[in-house]
């Protein structure tokens, strides 16, 4: 743990540099990071922003660069834009969409790329690979859908019962209900438990309980249990969890 929180700790460190001399005066040292940038008017950049700033040492490098829909509208003041730009990165195949465990309108964004790497990586040397690589190489650059039903993974995409037990024990589907599974990326209850106790609240109403004066007002960056968060207004108001280097 004390690894962990120092790995948390270089991530935020700013080296400082001197500002240029004004009047032959010694410049101010410059030791503001901008972490959360207001004014994004694009939701493709503020997801590459966030994005980047994933905290990959902490999970060993083992998960993609994970950020959750409601972080993007923090950045992005036209909630419909971001919408409809997801939308259309979605069906492009640019990115995926995951239902991770919190309310139904809660969602986690990764770029496609990311996770087909992440997860071919996670499959290395396990039983059940060549079932994982059917799915990522038949499946998902035809079906931009966040869950699968029985029906669908039968008749449509070919699998057999037991192949889509092999997905779920690799973690590439989790159960939804009896007969249909999400999408899911492999090892990511880390990642839940992280978000989840970063948090003071559920992060599920955070987009809800707080209008979006409150969210641009004062944007900051805090810790709390090892966590980055974007703040959009001072505690003990909701944060919103930026997955900020928890590395």
């Amino acid at each position: 743990m004390d690894r962990k929180r120092q790995l948390i700790c270089d991530t935020f460190k700013v080296k400082k540099r001197k500002a240029e001399p004004i009047n032959g005066c010694p410049g101010e040292e410059n030791v503001a990071p901008t972490l959360f940038p207001a004014g994004l008017q694009d939701a493709r950049a503020a997801l590459q922003h966030l994005a980047s700033l994933f905290p990959r040492k902490l999970f060993e490098d083992s998960l993609p660069p994970v950020v959750m829909k409601h972080q993007i509208y923090s950045l992005v003041k036209d909630r419909t834009a971001v919408d409809r730009q997801l939308s259309d990165m979605k069906e492009q195949g640019e990115i995926r969409m995951f239902q991770q465990g919190f309310d139904t309108d809660v969602f986690g964004v990764v770029f496609t790329e990311d996770y087909v790497s992440r997860v071919r990586a996670a499959a290395v040397g396990k039983a059940g690979s060549t079932t994982v690589h059917k799915f990522l190489e038949k499946v998902l650059p035809s079906c931009h859908d966040i869950s699968f039903s029985k029906e669908k993974m039968l008749s449509q995409h070919g699998f057999h019962d037991s192949e889509i037990s092999q997905l779920v024990h690799a973690g590439v589907l989790t159960v939804r209900d009896a007969g249909s599974w999400w999408l899911a990326i492999p090892n990511a209850g880390r990642f839940v438990k992280y978000f989840v106790n970063a948090s003071p609240r559920h992060p599920g109403p955070c987009c809800a309980s707080r209008t979006r004066d409150q969210q641009r007002a004062s944007p900051s960056a805090t810790i709390q249990d090892g966590l980055p968060l974007h703040t959009g207004a001072p505690q003990p108001t909701v944060p919103f969890p930026a997955m900020a280097d928890l590395d």
